[in-house]
């Protein structure tokens, strides 16, 4: 019964918001036909704001509180439409209520890399992202300048545009910060805060504040990651050639590795000729092939010699020497030599192992001849 609906409608004289979402920022009051009657009450809660609009216009701002629509407490209302004390309101009015409540967990992030120059590295390409919080400052402005006249009006609406202007500084904050790229994650909280400062005036201008930001990262491409991580990698190994076997190694463990197959097969016939040599002759025992096939003995040491020569010694000489000095009659069988293990000087034609050095040479001339 529709009649019922309205007459009941126009009985209600408590105008009140209970919000029981997360995101809603602005909702409409519904009345039928926007009517609002002399003497109804408008209960604002906290974190609420009560926006009154008659023709299209704002009439008021409510904070917090219990307030009387009458024509003594809106004043501003009395130069815009005087009210009529009949059953029926001769003016349509309208009153939204705004969530003045902190909006957290805000996404916002680079969509594409910033562009700085790193006093180490050059340009460099980064990326940030974070969370911030917003909260409506000024209810009416926030009405006039975002709202409109939008009967449900949620933080997902305006997010994007708070997200370009965040993004926006954000750019600039790095580009002109000459931080270097390996000291920004001990920088975020004061960048942060310079955004926030930075932006403060265009959000002003919404209506809105941001009470928080946070840069939870700022990341490099994948590529440049890549590449420090090789040159932390080198710093911690220390040394360039342990790091390059290190490297090696790594490649031929790595799974289906073509490299790591062929020194696998190499080393297992390195291991099989070795077992074959230790085997001997194929069916032999490896007793048998020890005894059948003893080592050479190392060559005996050539003996060195010492020569007496106008008083003194000289040496040691090999039997070379001694042979060039027998040619040139340096050395005759009357010259005295030692050897390590013989006992003192002796003749050089009385020592065997030094008598074929004589064997061309005569004998001396006998006494008197």
């Amino acid at each position: 019964m529709p009649i019922f609906d309205f007459l009941g409608g126009e009985f209600i004289d408590v105008i009140h918001w209970v919000d029981d979402t997360r995101d809603t920022m602005v909702w409409r009051f519904e009345r039928q036909g926007h009517a609002i009657k002399y003497g109804a009450k408008l209960t604002v809660r906290e974190g609420q704001a009560g926006v009154f609009i008659h023709e299209g216009q704002l009439a008021d701002v409510f904070g917090p509180g219990l307030y009387m629509l009458e024509t003594n407490n809106l004043p501003i209302l009395t130069t815009l439409q005087h009210w009529d004390h009949g059953f029926r309101s001769p003016f349509k009015s309208e009153v939204y209520f705004v969530n003045t409540t902190r909006f957290n967990n805000q996404k916002w992030g680079t969509k594409n890399p910033i562009i700085c120059r790193d006093p180490e590295f050059g340009p460099v390409r980064l990326r940030a992202f974070g969370t911030y919080s917003m909260r409506v400052t000024d209810p009416g402005r926030f009405m006039t300048e975002i709202v409109g006249t939008d009967g449900e009006f949620t933080a997902d609406e305006i997010s994007f545009q708070i997200r370009n202007v965040i993004v926006q500084e954000m750019g600039r904050a790095l580009a002109a910060s000459t931080i270097p790229v390996l000291d920004m994650a001990a920088n975020t909280a004061d960048l942060g805060k310079l955004v926030a400062q930075a932006i403060a005036p265009t959000v002003a201008a919404y209506g809105l504040s941001i009470p928080e930001l946070y840069i939870e990262n700022i990341s490099l491409p994948q590529e440049v990651e890549k590449a420090l991580d090789k040159r932390t990698s080198m710093g911690i190994v220390g040394d360039l050639g342990r790091f390059t076997q290190y490297s090696a190694a790594e490649a031929l463990s790595a799974p289906n590795s073509a490299a790591g197959a062929a020194v696998a097969s190499g080393m297992g016939a390195a291991m099989g000729l070795g077992m074959a040599q230790r085997m001997g002759p194929w069916g032999a025992a490896p007793e048998a092939a020890a005894q059948a096939a003893p080592p050479p003995p190392p060559p005996p040491a050539e003996p060195v010699w010492h020569v007496a020569a106008n008083g003194q010694s000289e040496g040691p000489l090999a039997r070379a020497d001694l042979a060039a000095r027998v040619s040139a009659g340096t050395l005759t069988r009357a010259t005295l030599v030692w050897t390590p293990g013989q006992e003192g000087w002796q003749p050089a034609g009385e020592v065997p192992a030094l008598a074929g050095l004589f064997a061309h040479m005569p004998p001396p001339l006998p006494p008197g001849a």
